[in-house]
């Protein structure tokens, strides 16, 4: 069982940064992939970027790369994904989910955080 805690979300004005935190217990995690998605009120959710435990292989989605980072400390237990110029319409709810292969982590069985509210205004 993997347990996943996602934290830094908050208020922020557009143009600023925020880092959000993944923070895992549990099973080890060494051989699963570790993403960040987010959903906003009346969408679906949407994927964002993932990394591999081991670190190999980070992966961003074309509408955010270049303004978030996503990144991972073993010896925290914890990914990050570190959001620079935030929009409005980067307000949402995020959350971090870890899978043993990326095509559950996209679609498939894996653990779910309980989300981070990030809320960019204008």
């Amino acid at each position: 069982q993997v347990q996943l805690v996602e934290s830094g979300g908050g208020l922020v004005q557009a143009g600023g940064s925020l880092r959000l935190s993944c923070a895992a217990s549990g099973r080890t995690l060494n051989t699963y992939y570790v993403g960040w998605f987010r959903q906003a009120p009346g969408k679906e959710r949407e994927f964002l970027a993932r990394i591999k435990w081991s670190g190999d292989w980070p992966y961003h989605v074309a509408s955010v790369k270049g303004r978030f980072t996503i990144s991972r400390d073993n010896a925290k237990n914890t990914v990050y994904l570190q959001m620079n110029s935030l929009k409005p319409e980067d307000t949402a709810v995020y959350y971090c989910k870890a899978a043993q292969t990326v095509e559950s982590l996209r679609t498939g069985a894996g653990y779910w955080g309980q989300g981070t509210q990030v809320t960019v205004s204008s």
